[in-house]
């Protein structure tokens, strides 16, 4: 990647109807999740957060309608729950809002905004973020993507949110469904001014860099033969489909997640009706 101001992503966020329910599915899939968050009255949302190593998943909920949350409320209504777009860690957010500006994409902000955060010993602090988008139309595989600065890590990655019962280290993927696993590949190339590795089962491998999770374009059909006896009722015609982990310990992940998955040739699998539309799989690294 030669876009001088992200470095690999930072985060996922899975959009929710109900954000009590799905933290409480979450939980019982073995993470920690952060203490309930509130954005400001502007975003209209609310969120918990699951801190990993270098990266963290983000269940998003809106909490009131505003024209900032318009595109995810379009997206539950459409689509249902699940993947709806994955951030970037963004070295200096204006500047690589004016980078992609200048290659031909109108950023979308930079904005910034906090929320309040309780931190272990009881106190109450903030989480500060400055943000940029791209266009909303230039999502990838139904992808939406944005970049993500953070001011205050110290009140994000709070090592006591970043223990699993189900030994969660970081993602490995980011699975994105779609009917032309090449042509959304290389949207995503140009975007993030990167590269694309095709797998011999047709995938479409496009690492973002920063020795990060990568993207992966797949086929329903090839979706199903990497997760073989795995139901994929729940998941989307297009779009972000599936988290794959690296585990601690794989067994330990198959307790934690308990009759909602399965251990199986690949790792530990919780199909997407389990799991807020998103397939979620623990492999070793």
């Amino acid at each position: 990647m030669t876009l001088k101001n992200i470095i690999g992503i930072d985060h996922a966020v899975i959009s929710v109807k109900d954000l009590d329910a799905a933290a409480a599915v979450w939980k019982k899939l073995g993470f920690t999740l952060s203490p309930r968050g509130t954005h400001s009255a502007k975003m209209g949302s609310g969120n918990y957060t699951i801190m990993l190593g270098p990266d963290y998943v983000e269940l998003l909920g809106v909490i009131s309608d505003t024209e900032h949350n318009a595109p995810m409320r379009k997206f539950l209504a459409e689509r249902g729950e699940g993947v709806e777009r994955v951030a970037f860690t963004a070295v200096d957010s204006a500047a690589g809002a004016e980078e992609i500006t200048a290659r031909g994409y109108q950023a979308l902000g930079p904005t910034d905004f906090e929320r309040p955060v309780t931190l272990p010993n009881g106190t109450v602090s903030a989480a500060k973020f400055r943000v940029f988008h791209w266009p909303i139309e230039e999502a990838p595989g139904g992808l939406r993507i944005f970049a993500c600065q953070h001011y205050t890590r110290e009140t994000v990655w709070i090592p006591e949110l970043m223990q699993h019962a189900n030994t969660a280290k970081r993602m490995k993927q980011v699975l994105i469904v779609t009917d032309a696993p090449e042509q959304d590949a290389a949207h995503m190339v140009k975007l993030i001014d990167g590269t694309a590795r095709k797998e011999s089962d047709g995938a479409v491998t496009v690492p973002p860099g920063g020795d990060r999770a990568d993207f992966v374009f797949m086929t329903r059909d090839v979706l199903a033969k990497r997760f073989p006896g795995t139901s994929l009722d729940g998941a989307p015609a297009r779009g972000g489909v599936g988290l794959v982990f690296i585990a601690g310990d794989l067994d330990a992940a198959e307790k934690a997640v308990g009759s909602a998955g399965a251990k199986t040739d690949v790792g530990v699998v919780v199909p997407p009706a389990n799991a807020n539309g998103t397939l979620v799989a623990f492999v070793k690294a």
